[in-house]
């Protein structure tokens, strides 16, 4: 897989990860900040790192189904590993300023 395949499908996996909300925020969690790593491996396998914004979601499962089948559903994707992580702690610097506005923080 050369650098060029891999950022392609890295932006596909993006786009996908824009279409994947907490039920209880209007914001997806890619502008959340929700997503710490995306790793695409040469052999088609991924590997992503993500977070919650409070440990205790009670959407969570749900939430990270929806991510591991729409990353495995992109072109170019074998299969992803979805690694739910707390460290570091999410907080509201992590969102993209389109989130920041779209909640009313700005």
């Amino acid at each position: 897989m050369t650098q060029e395949q891999k950022a392609t499908i890295e932006g596909r996996i993006v786009d996908v990860l824009k279409t994947v909300y907490d039920p209880e925020i209007p914001v997806d969690i890619y502008e959340l900040g929700m997503i710490y790593k995306i790793d695409v491996q040469p052999d088609g396998t991924v590997d992503i790192d993500m977070t919650f914004t409070a440990p205790n979601c009670p959407a969570a499962d749900f939430i990270l189904e929806d991510v591991r089948t729409k990353v495995e559903g992109v072109e170019g994707v074998k299969s992803a590993t979805i690694n739910l992580v707390f460290e570091p702690a999410w907080d509201q610097s992590m969102m993209s300023e389109e989130a920041r506005v779209e909640l009313g923080f700005d």
